[in-house]
Protein backbone atom coordinates (compact mmCIF):
# COMPACT_ATOMS: atom_id res chain seq x y z
CA UNK A 1 0.00 0.00 0.00
CA UNK A 2 1.03 3.52 -1.12
CA UNK A 3 2.19 5.82 1.88
CA UNK A 4 -0.74 8.52 2.71
CA UNK A 5 1.39 11.70 3.20
CA UNK A 6 0.09 14.22 5.21
CA UNK A 7 -1.68 17.67 3.89
CA UNK A 8 -1.03 21.27 5.22
CA UNK A 9 -2.58 24.18 4.94
CA UNK A 10 -0.43 27.49 5.01
CA UNK A 11 -2.18 30.91 5.48
CA UNK A 12 -0.40 33.51 4.10
CA UNK A 13 -0.17 37.09 2.63
CA UNK A 14 0.98 39.97 1.10
CA UNK A 15 4.45 41.17 2.87
CA UNK A 16 4.80 37.73 4.73
CA UNK A 17 8.38 37.20 5.69
CA UNK A 18 9.82 35.63 2.82
CA UNK A 19 11.85 32.86 4.17
CA UNK A 20 9.25 32.10 6.46
CA UNK A 21 6.82 31.16 4.07
CA UNK A 22 9.11 29.81 1.15
CA UNK A 23 11.32 27.65 3.75
CA UNK A 24 8.47 25.65 5.49
CA UNK A 25 6.68 25.59 2.20
CA UNK A 26 9.83 23.78 0.35
CA UNK A 27 10.72 21.71 3.59
CA UNK A 28 7.42 20.08 3.85
CA UNK A 29 6.66 19.26 -0.06
CA UNK A 30 10.76 17.47 0.38
CA UNK A 31 9.19 15.72 2.98
CA UNK A 32 6.47 14.20 0.47
CA UNK A 33 3.34 16.42 2.17
CA UNK A 34 0.95 18.77 -0.09
CA UNK A 35 0.79 21.90 0.45
CA UNK A 36 -1.93 24.17 0.28
CA UNK A 37 -0.35 28.03 0.67
CA UNK A 38 -3.62 30.20 0.40
CA UNK A 39 -4.39 34.12 1.18
CA UNK A 40 -7.78 35.93 1.36
CA UNK A 41 -9.40 37.68 -1.82
CA UNK A 42 -6.83 35.73 -3.96
CA UNK A 43 -6.71 32.21 -5.97
CA UNK A 44 -4.85 29.85 -7.13
CA UNK A 45 -1.48 31.22 -9.10
CA UNK A 46 -2.10 34.31 -8.21
CA UNK A 47 1.18 36.22 -6.44
CA UNK A 48 1.67 37.49 -2.90
CA UNK A 49 4.46 39.91 -2.37
CA UNK A 50 7.13 39.10 0.68
CA UNK A 51 9.31 41.27 2.81
CA UNK A 52 13.21 40.16 4.31
CA UNK A 53 13.21 40.64 7.98
CA UNK A 54 16.43 40.83 9.23
CA UNK A 55 18.26 41.59 12.77
CA UNK A 56 21.19 43.79 12.15
CA UNK A 57 21.91 45.54 15.22
CA UNK A 58 18.93 47.93 15.51
CA UNK A 59 16.55 48.16 18.04
CA UNK A 60 14.08 46.30 15.53
CA UNK A 61 14.21 44.03 12.19
CA UNK A 62 14.73 46.16 9.29
CA UNK A 63 12.77 45.05 6.24
CA UNK A 64 12.61 44.65 2.92
CA UNK A 65 11.49 43.83 -0.42
CA UNK A 66 11.82 39.80 -1.27
CA UNK A 67 10.58 37.44 -3.68
CA UNK A 68 7.07 36.87 -5.20
CA UNK A 69 5.84 33.82 -3.73
CA UNK A 70 2.84 32.23 -5.94
CA UNK A 71 -0.49 30.41 -4.51
CA UNK A 72 -1.12 27.37 -4.64
CA UNK A 73 -4.87 26.80 -4.02
CA UNK A 74 -7.98 29.33 -3.51
CA UNK A 75 -8.83 30.70 -0.27
CA UNK A 76 -12.78 31.12 -0.80
CA UNK A 77 -13.06 27.29 -0.83
CA UNK A 78 -11.67 26.70 2.37
CA UNK A 79 -13.42 27.31 5.22
CA UNK A 80 -12.54 24.22 7.78
CA UNK A 81 -9.23 21.79 8.79
CA UNK A 82 -11.81 19.93 6.48
CA UNK A 83 -9.17 17.84 4.17
CA UNK A 84 -6.04 19.04 6.04
CA UNK A 85 -3.74 17.32 8.76
CA UNK A 86 -1.62 20.43 9.58
CA UNK A 87 -1.56 24.11 9.42
CA UNK A 88 1.59 26.15 9.02
CA UNK A 89 1.35 30.15 10.09
CA UNK A 90 4.33 32.13 9.02
CA UNK A 91 5.20 35.68 10.38
CA UNK A 92 6.19 38.79 8.95
CA UNK A 93 3.54 41.73 8.04
CA UNK A 94 0.97 39.55 7.01
CA UNK A 95 -0.44 38.74 10.53
CA UNK A 96 -1.48 42.16 12.04
CA UNK A 97 -4.12 42.67 8.70
CA UNK A 98 -5.05 38.56 7.97
CA UNK A 99 -6.37 38.90 11.72
CA UNK A 100 -9.09 41.02 10.77
CA UNK A 101 -10.25 38.34 8.68
CA UNK A 102 -13.20 36.27 10.04
CA UNK A 103 -13.06 33.50 7.36
CA UNK A 104 -9.09 33.03 8.86
CA UNK A 105 -9.84 33.20 12.67
CA UNK A 106 -12.05 30.68 11.83
CA UNK A 107 -10.61 27.98 9.73
CA UNK A 108 -7.72 28.49 12.71
CA UNK A 109 -10.22 28.00 15.56
CA UNK A 110 -11.22 24.62 14.09
CA UNK A 111 -7.67 23.21 13.74
CA UNK A 112 -7.58 23.72 17.44
CA UNK A 113 -11.13 22.36 18.08
CA UNK A 114 -10.26 18.84 16.18
CA UNK A 115 -6.43 18.81 18.07
CA UNK A 116 -4.74 18.38 14.48
CA UNK A 117 -0.79 19.85 14.27
CA UNK A 118 -0.49 23.73 13.76
CA UNK A 119 2.51 25.28 13.73
CA UNK A 120 3.07 29.25 14.02
CA UNK A 121 6.25 31.35 14.01
CA UNK A 122 7.10 35.11 15.16
CA UNK A 123 4.36 37.37 13.90
CA UNK A 124 1.82 34.34 13.32
CA UNK A 125 0.69 34.25 16.84
CA UNK A 126 -1.14 37.30 16.32
CA UNK A 127 -3.24 35.56 14.11
CA UNK A 128 -3.49 32.89 16.96
CA UNK A 129 -3.98 35.41 19.89
CA UNK A 130 -7.31 36.90 17.51
CA UNK A 131 -8.64 33.58 16.97
CA UNK A 132 -8.60 32.77 20.89
CA UNK A 133 -6.66 29.87 20.63
CA UNK A 134 -4.11 30.45 22.85
CA UNK A 135 -5.44 30.23 26.43
CA UNK A 136 -3.99 27.48 28.44
CA UNK A 137 -0.80 27.12 25.76
CA UNK A 138 2.82 27.72 26.49
CA UNK A 139 4.47 29.71 23.59
CA UNK A 140 6.77 32.03 22.01
CA UNK A 141 6.59 34.74 19.49
CA UNK A 142 8.60 37.36 17.94
CA UNK A 143 9.20 39.19 21.08
CA UNK A 144 7.30 42.15 20.83
CA UNK A 145 4.01 39.88 20.39
CA UNK A 146 4.88 38.52 23.63
CA UNK A 147 2.29 41.13 25.45
CA UNK A 148 -0.12 39.75 22.86
CA UNK A 149 0.09 36.02 23.60
CA UNK A 150 0.03 37.05 27.70
CA UNK A 151 -3.08 39.07 26.92
CA UNK A 152 -4.34 36.08 25.28
CA UNK A 153 -4.17 33.92 28.09
CA UNK A 154 -0.82 31.69 26.91
CA UNK A 155 2.13 31.44 28.95
CA UNK A 156 4.40 33.27 26.58
CA UNK A 157 8.24 31.90 26.33
CA UNK A 158 11.35 33.80 26.11
CA UNK A 159 13.66 31.45 24.11
CA UNK A 160 16.39 32.03 21.59
CA UNK A 161 15.33 32.74 17.88
CA UNK A 162 16.46 29.03 16.77
CA UNK A 163 14.67 27.36 19.86
CA UNK A 164 10.87 25.95 19.15
CA UNK A 165 7.90 25.62 22.16
CA UNK A 166 5.37 22.67 22.26
CA UNK A 167 3.01 22.60 24.02
CA UNK A 168 0.21 19.79 23.01
CA UNK A 169 -0.87 20.22 19.21
CA UNK A 170 1.14 23.74 18.70
CA UNK A 171 4.73 24.67 17.82
CA UNK A 172 5.84 27.91 17.87
CA UNK A 173 9.32 29.65 17.26
CA UNK A 174 10.47 33.59 17.66
CA UNK A 175 11.84 33.49 14.05
CA UNK A 176 13.36 31.93 10.82
CA UNK A 177 16.31 30.80 12.90
CA UNK A 178 14.29 28.49 14.21
CA UNK A 179 12.96 26.93 11.45
CA UNK A 180 15.21 23.52 11.77
CA UNK A 181 13.68 23.12 15.39
CA UNK A 182 10.13 24.35 14.65
CA UNK A 183 9.73 21.94 11.76
CA UNK A 184 11.23 18.92 13.18
CA UNK A 185 8.66 19.13 15.46
CA UNK A 186 5.80 19.44 13.46
CA UNK A 187 6.65 17.08 11.58
CA UNK A 188 6.79 14.69 14.44
CA UNK A 189 3.13 15.68 15.31
CA UNK A 190 2.41 15.06 11.66
CA UNK A 191 3.56 11.43 12.14
CA UNK A 192 6.53 11.80 9.40
CA UNK A 193 9.27 10.00 9.77
CA UNK A 194 12.65 9.26 8.09
CA UNK A 195 13.79 5.75 6.85
CA UNK A 196 17.08 5.30 6.46
CA UNK A 197 18.22 2.72 4.64
CA UNK A 198 21.23 0.76 6.31
CA UNK A 199 24.75 0.22 4.05
CA UNK A 200 25.33 -2.80 2.58
CA UNK A 201 21.83 -4.42 3.30
CA UNK A 202 18.34 -4.16 2.19
CA UNK A 203 16.54 -3.02 5.40
CA UNK A 204 15.46 0.27 6.14
CA UNK A 205 15.62 1.21 10.01
CA UNK A 206 13.30 4.39 11.19
CA UNK A 207 14.82 7.55 12.91
CA UNK A 208 12.88 9.29 15.12
CA UNK A 209 13.64 13.60 14.27
CA UNK A 210 15.12 13.55 17.95
CA UNK A 211 18.06 11.18 17.35
CA UNK A 212 18.80 12.07 13.67
CA UNK A 213 20.09 15.65 12.75
CA UNK A 214 18.86 15.73 9.35
CA UNK A 215 17.33 19.27 9.01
Amino acid sequence: MAPVFPKILVIAGDYVEDYEVMVPYQTLLTFGCAVDVVSPNKAKGDKILTAVHDFEGAQTYSEKRGHNFVLTADFDKITSSNGYDGLYIPGGRSPEYLRLNPQVLNIVRSFFDAKKPVAAICHGLQILAAAGVLKGKECTAYEACGPECTLAGATYKCVPADQAVVSKNLVTSPAWPGHPAMLKEFLKMLGVAVAVKKPGTEGRIECDFAMANIL
